[in-house]
């Protein structure tokens, strides 16, 4: 008779974590490490794995100094269809909030001179997140000329989108690359992940309701909590 192995002790937590999130709401706190390692009699690196597992499958989340928490359904997109961040987060049921980072007007790289057609530049960085959890991290580049309106809005909570086409700038239609990227440091200490963490990374240059060049934006999106949908045609030979 074949004795049956023991169930590793990683695995006694993963289980028991998975419960409890199904009986949770989103952002309730889960135990910390200590508090698993002392429920369990395991050293802090098999409580760390057992979290670590369920964070990569977007089960939960870590805010470094605060703990681990119940993560909400992730947000999604279409990959050939843009809305503003407020707006998605808006027909998903969340609450969408922006803390900026940084805000200000100096001359353009030689790429954003190419792409822009302008000399000096509006940066805007912010922090984009839904239901208080850090999703991505934008950076948007402007012809300053054009948006000096940015400058004074209130874009914590009010839409960028919204904000370009009440000053008469339709963001109208443009072309996005998505690659994946590990976080840096910034990245790791803005949107709460681990730095070399892989991020999902979209550059894009929008256009003006002219076609003329209105946004060169970098998003940062932490996977885990952002997928972005793709619907494809089979080209046969």
């Amino acid at each position: 008779m074949r004795v049956a192995e023991p169930v590793p002790r990683y695995v006694t937590i993963e289980q028991s974590l998975r419960s409890r999130v199904a009986g949770l709401e989103p952002h309730d706190p889960l135990p910390s490490d200590a508090q698993l390692c002392e429920e369990f009699r395991v050293s802090r690196m098999t409580a760390r794995g057992a979290v670590q597992r369920l964070v990569q499958e977007g089960l939960v989340y870590r805010v470094p100094g605060r703990g681990t928490f119940v993560a909400p359904t992730r947000a999604n997109r279409t990959a050939s269809r843009i809305l503003s961040f407020t707006e998605e987060m808006r027909r998903s049921g969340r609450a969408a909030r922006s803390r900026v980072v940084e805000r200000l007007v100096r001359p353009a790289t030689p790429e954003q001179r190419r792409r822009l057609g302008t000399s000096d530049v509006l940066v805007l960085r912010r922090v984009r997140e839904a239901d208080g959890v850090p999703v991505a991290l934008e950076t948007a580049v402007f012809p300053a000329s054009r948006v000096q309106g940015l400058l004074d809005a209130d874009l914590e909570s009010h839409s960028l989108f919204e904000t370009l086409v009440d000053a008469g700038l339709s963001p109208t239609a443009g072309h996005a690359v998505i690659t994946a990227e590990p976080a840096s440091a910034e990245d790791a200490r803005l949107l709460g992940v681990r730095k070399g963490s892989p991020l999902l990374v979209e550059r894009r240059l929008i256009g003006d309701q002219d076609a003329a060049p209105l946004e060169l934006t970098e998003s940062r999106y932490v996977p885990e909590r952002y997928d972005i949908d793709v619907d494809f045609e089979v080209e046969l030979p």
